[in-house]
């Protein structure tokens, strides 16, 4: 049962078995689990709750209605680094593209390795991203991909370097036209609700206390009238998934602070616009898919969302081409190089509403950043690019690999040219206590009932899209979680 604070005032005080504290992957996929053992479970979201076709998917209206504060977000550091979030029913998997990989062996060894994890191997997580393939159905794109999507799959074999199609969270039917993405307002929310399962929207919880063996859960509820509505829910249980930022702000409101918030990381990217001879981008197009994996998980290469706005908003670094940009953008695409680095702290600033990300320069995500962009660079023009214009301020147009060569060996560090579009590893799981907030399961140490189930568990970067590793991993933890302490 949904209940929508739009338009229906709330309880004040409701009681409940189990509390999911946000709706992306890692709360969708836990919330469905934990409904099925036939506990009173409810799932709250600080967005609204939107059908998947209520906006053009990376589309103005799209980013008013279901990205937090319109995308605009910034690490603040040395190294800026702007970053997008979700803020809606379903989380980030409304608004990204649904690239689909299971983890890397290297990664989980790192993991074992390193952050002492207990129990996780590409064997063991086989059967939780199986489960969650079945929910949320992985396509191949039925029809040939973009041309500007081919050409960097080109590049790339002519050069020698293994790329690939990936896979995405999406049924395409008969065709790329008429296909919807798996997000989880499509998948794991409509299970969730059909197994008993209760979701409140428009709603931010502000504080998590303990008292008498139970979690009080202090909430504001918005309601018709534009009044915030004080709620506070009583739960057994509860299991924070409000993102990689979002859960270290509320556990440190809350007064849990042991490695919570200290290793945010991301994916720091950076993006160039290529211009070929011909005709590469039509609107009625896939989204790209071709990635470069020659260099993972170092160093990342793929192809971009290339509207006419988003190829406008790239090029904002080149003033001068923003009207050649409006009469020729069917020959340009947008292409991007990303790395594993960002290191940031996540802390609350009194009086404020949100907290404040404070990044750390890292000389080898600079140098790694700058690598990428000249491997970038030669697969395109290798491909057939004209011109490469990379988003970075004061860098020129390259026109040939003599001009690529030419490029400093290093990137600025606060040139704001940094983006990203995955975060994780704010609060990782395992069983090294010095810095792991988790155990290797995702129970917060030293308090009882408390779980954390989303990007923050993640222990480094992923190097590859991570929601297929965070929807894995929060199925894997939530079915621990149901066979030893929910029976």
């Amino acid at each position: 049962m949904e209940i929508n604070a739009h338009t229906h005032s709330l309880p004040d005080q409701i009681s409940i078995d189990i509390a999911v504290i946000g709706s992306g992957p890692g709360g969708a996929v836990s919330a469905s689990l934990l409904a099925e053992t036939g506990k009173s479970v409810l799932l709250i979201e600080e967005g609204s709750n939107f059908p998947i076709q209520s906006a053009t998917s990376f589309s103005r209206d799209e980013i008013l209605l279901k990205y937090r504060y319109a995308g605009i977000n910034v690490a603040f550091g040395d190294t800026k680094i702007a970053y997008v979030e979700g803020c809606c029913v379903g989380g980030g998997s409304e608004i990204n593209r649904g690239l689909y990989h299971r983890t890397p062996d290297s990664i989980l060894a790192k993991w074992r390795a390193e952050f002492q994890v207990d129990d996780l191997s590409s064997e063991g997580l086989l059967p939780h991203f199986l489960a969650c393939e079945a929910v949320s159905h992985v396509e191949y794109l039925p029809e040939g991909a973009s041309a500007m999507s081919i050409r960097l799959a080109q590049g790339a074999s002519l050069l020698g370097w293994n790329a690939i199609e990936a896979p995405r969270l999406y049924r395409y039917g008969s065709g790329t036209g008429d296909g919807h993405k798996q997000s989880m307002s499509e998948t794991f929310i409509p299970k969730f609700l059909s197994s008993g399962g209760r979701l409140i929207a428009d709603t931010r919880v502000d504080l998590l206390t303990r008292s008498a063996g139970r979690w009080r859960i202090k909430a504001r509820s918005a309601r018709g009238n534009g009044v915030p509505q004080q709620i506070e829910i009583s739960a057994s249980s509860v299991f924070v998934a409000c993102g990689a930022v979002q859960t270290p702000s509320l556990l440190r409101r809350s007064g849990l602070t042991r490695n919570i918030g200290n290793s945010l990381r991301f994916h720091p990217m950076v993006k160039v616009v290529a211009e070929f001879a011909e005709d590469v981008n039509s609107p009625t197009d896939a989204d790209p898919v071709h990635q470069i994996k020659e260099f993972e998980p170092k160093i990342g290469i793929g192809c971009s969302i290339s509207t006419r706005p988003m190829l406008t908003l790239v090029m904002v670094n080149h003033p001068e081409y923003l009207g050649y940009v409006t009469a020729n953008w069917r020959r340009m695409g947008i292409y991007y190089v990303q790395t594993t680095g960002g290191l940031s702290h996540v802390r609350n600033i009194p009086f404020f509403r949100d907290p404040l990300v404070r990044t750390r320069g890292n000389v080898e995500d600079l140098l790694r950043l700058a690598k990428g962009l000249k491997l970038l660079a030669e697969a395109l023009f290798a491909a057939g690019a004209t011109a490469v214009y990379p988003g970075i301020p004061g860098y020129p147009v390259l026109r040939s690999m003599t001009d690529v060569r030419a490029l400093p060996d290093t990137l600025k560090n606060a040139d704001g040219s940094l983006t990203s579009v995955h975060l994780f590893s704010s609060c990782p799981m395992g069983e090294n206590k010095d810095v792991c907030a988790t155990d290797s399961f995702g129970r917060v140490r030293d308090v009882d009932g408390l779980y954390i189930a989303d990007a923050s568990l993640l222990c480094t970067p992923t190097g590859v899209n991570p929601q297929g590793t965070v929807m894995a991993i929060c199925h894997r933890n939530a079915t621990f979680a149901i066979d030893n302490h929910f029976r």
